[in-house]
This record gives C-alpha cells, structure tokens and sequence, in this order.
C-alpha cells in the first residue's frame, strides 16, 4: 500500500504577484513625474486665498538675490522691458504673469509693474494657494 500526501508542492514560480507590484510602481511613477514643477527657479511665493485664471503670455522673475528672469531666460534690470517686449510681441492683449520670491523687496515687484503699465500690459501677480 503506497500512501501518498494530500499536498503536493509545486515547483512552479507564480509571476502574477510580481506583475501586480510592477504595474503598481509604473502608475505611482507616472502620476509623481506630472507633479514635477517645470519652472527651474527656486522662488518661495506669498501666499494668498485669492484664485486668478488669466491665461499667461510672459513670466517675470525676481529670485532672493534680486536676478530678473523672463521665461526661465536671465535678464538685466537694463535690458528686463525690452526683453519683454519683444516676448509679448503682437499679441492682442498680452499679460505678464509676475512671480516674485517673498523676501524680495516690493520696489521690484512695482518695477516691473511699471514696465507693464507703461506698455499697456496686463499684470497678475503669483501667489502660492493656501
């Protein structure tokens, strides 16, 4: 009489697990690189409750060491209104998005204001949501 075991072990390898686990850190991957910021220029902005929704044409920088920037591009305070000009070119109604670290000084924030103001464009100022 030959008495066998109920349970027989299988030397099979079982790849459902591991395709699981895979696919689970290809979404997690996917999902953290959209949440990558594009803008290279490390600013801490102000903070505010406020929301705007204008779409923007140009943006301009001032870091904590007051160095101007008009889309990623570092500018002189010389040369900051032609540069704009020249990014805003023929657009109907162009904006300039003014994006300004929170230790900076509010006479650079108006200078810039000003430059926008004289050439009749649309400035927004932006703010970190609460």
């Amino acid at each position: 009489m030959r008495l066998r075991g109920r349970n027989k072990v299988t030397p099979e390898f079982n790849m459902s697990s591991m395709t699981d686990i895979v696919f689970l850190l290809l979404i997690f991957f996917m999902i953290a690189s959209t949440l990558v910021s594009a803008e290279a220029i490390d600013l801490l902005l102000p903070k505010s409750t406020s929301k705007t929704t204008q779409t923007k044409n140009v943006s301009v920088s001032v870091d904590k060491n007051v160095k101007y920037y008009v889309d990623m591009k570092q500018v002189s305070k010389e040369q900051l209104e032609a540069e704009v000009l020249a990014k805003v070119g023929n657009v109907e109604s162009p904006t300039i998005t003014i994006r300004s670290d929170e230790s900076v000084e509010m006479q650079h924030v108006v200078f810039i204001m000003d430059i926008a103001n004289r050439n009749k464009i649309k400035s927004t100022l932006a703010v970190k949501a609460q």
